[in-house]
């Protein structure tokens, strides 16, 4: 798929493009043949395919003789027909044929002139097969405009195609999308990242294949930091590892909150990108690789890697380790649902053959695999909405120490912006509580039950949905919604609807930035 970067902010849907008849306009036959039609004789030719070569354009023209018979023959012209189109054609030499006239009928229009906003209203994602491309005669001082016809592949207008004029030359065969702004008008979307979001979507189902919940790995880092048998590094990572974990009643503080979400894992690789690897010791992802680090040496087969470790080279370490460590997970299990949000329960089954050490490498490399589906969750919800704003997904999980148990809290924030939002902030100028803002929480906790949080801060108005799994549970909340609110509004917000549902939320269709990777035509 090639690539289309940004165009112009608008690029018009050419009104002139199909409107020029062809008359006289002859078209190569690609091998000659004679008495194919009789002097003087017309007949009637639709164009079944239109390729590009070069400046030349390819074209198969189904052509119905006076006898009713049908041949098809492949023909070459300086101008195209688009797909669709409906001819009149006589043959005055044996390796051409000359066009007549072209005809457009309302229920087979070769080409759309202008976009129906009744079919396609404003703000509709179009994508699009560029069929054709050539740059348009101009005058002296003009800008170099380019006509191209493209094939749409979606919408209630697929198969149609469309003529548009840019102010770049669109590379013939590349797909495109692009946003309707009128019957004459498009904005593109740039396809920067595209094939990025599709390999993180391929990387995501196998992080979360290999992936298993944080609980598992924090009770065996317990039992090592109470184990006279654990090597004394291994057990000082382990308790530092556990000391850093915050406690329930911490999270009620915005700092803590905060500091909790930033050493969850989620900024682990921003940090090592931004050279920031003597300030990632409290990170719970950079703590569990090198727990990894440390256990390694003592698994046969495995390299000594405490050099790297000694010398400061922990940056460059780390990634190569990770990677060791998820490759030593063999168990694949069901695929969830890219996106799906909390990610499930999971344990893994500790095996009779293992001993402490290996079943402890398990744990936290399926730990660092979840943290991982996080991250590669966040990616893959971040990007242009079909509506053209801007969404931007930060999905993490956070540990919570409660009581003697270890309480994982499932934390998604999403922030949406308009363009015109977007351009504010990054000029500084903005108001952060103009943009659109989501959270969801998930977790389980004794002896409420599981429990998920929806809450919505859109123009300061701060709306919220809860659902448990326990109904008791959900009457007892359900009870105590009027003293949230005002402990809400007493924080100076403008509450809106606050609700408690048993069960779980609905999953109803998500959001997905993009809806088409396979041009089925081509």
């Amino acid at each position: 798929m090639t690539e289309i970067n940004s165009l112009s902010t608008q690029t018009a849907v050419s009104a002139q493009a199909t409107r020029a008849a062809m008359s006289g306009e002859l078209l190569r036959l690609l091998q000659a043949q004679p008495g194919l039609l009789p002097p003087g004789e017309v007949a009637e030719a639709e164009v079944v395919t239109l390729r590009q070569i070069g400046q030349e354009f390819q074209m198969l023209l189904r052509l119905t003789q006076a006898n009713g018979n049908q041949i098809q023959v492949l023909t070459t012209a300086s101008q195209p027909l688009p797909p669709g189109s409906l001819i009149t054609v006589t043959q005055p030499e044996s390796s051409r044929l000359a066009v007549m006239v072209q005809q457009a009928s309302a229920g087979n229009i070769a080409t759309l002139t202008q976009l129906d906003t009744r079919q396609l209203p404003v703000g509709t994602l179009l994508q699009a097969k560029v069929l054709t491309s050539q740059v348009l005669p101009q005058s002296p001082g003009s800008a170099v405009t380019f006509r191209s016809l493209v094939s749409l592949l979606n919408s209630s207008q697929a198969g149609a195609t469309l003529a548009i004029d840019s102010p770049r030359r669109l590379p013939v065969g590349s797909l495109l999308s692009a946003l309707v702004q009128g019957e004459q008008a498009l904005r593109f979307v740039p396809l920067s990242g595209r094939q990025d979001q599709l390999a993180v979507t391929q990387h995501l189902s196998t992080q979360q294949s290999l992936q298993a919940s944080l609980p598992g790995v924090l009770n065996s880092l317990q039992q090592i930091t109470s184990s006279p048998d654990a090597a004394p590094e291994l057990r000082a990572s382990a308790e530092r590892l556990l000391a850093s974990l915050p406690e329930a009643r911490q999270l009620g503080d915005a700092k803590n909150l905060a500091q909790a979400l930033n050493n969850s894992g989620t900024f682990f690789e921003s940090k090592l990108l931004g050279g920031l690897a003597s300030g990632i010791a409290p990170d719970l992802k950079a703590q569990l690789v090198k727990l990894v680090a440390q256990a390694l040496p003592s698994v046969p087969g495995h390299p000594p890697l405490a050099t790297a470790l000694a010398t400061g080279t922990l940056a460059q370490a780390l990634p190569g380790l990770a990677r060791s460590a998820l490759g030593m997970l063999g168990q694949v299990s069901p695929r969830p649902l890219p996106s799906a949000f909390p990610l499930p329960s999971r344990l893994l089954q500790k095996l009779e053959s293992e001993g402490d050490l290996q079943q402890l490498l398990r744990l936290a490399a399926a730990a660092i695999s979840r943290l991982q589906s996080h991250s590669l969750s966040s990616l893959q919800q971040s990007g242009t909405l079909d509506n053209g704003n801007q969404q931007t997904t930060w999905q993490t999980e956070v540990p919570v120490r409660h009581g003697q148990e270890f309480i994982p809290l499932q934390v998604k924030l999403q922030r949406e912006e308009t363009p015109e939002q977007q351009a504010d902030r990054e000029r500084e100028q903005d108001d952060p509580l103009k943009a659109l803002w989501r959270i969801e929480l998930a977790f389980d906790l004794s002896p409420l039950g599981p429990l998920q949080v929806q809450a919505q801060l859109a123009q300061g108005r701060l709306s919220g949905q809860l659902w448990a799994q326990q109904e008791q549970t959900a009457r007892l909340i359900d009870s105590q919604l009027g003293a949230l609110r005002e402990r809400l509004v007493a924080r100076g917000l403008d509450v809106g609807d606050l609700e408690c549902h048993p069960g779980t939320p609905p999953q109803g269709p998500r959001t997905r930035l993009e809806q088409r990777w396979v041009d089925e035509n081509a």
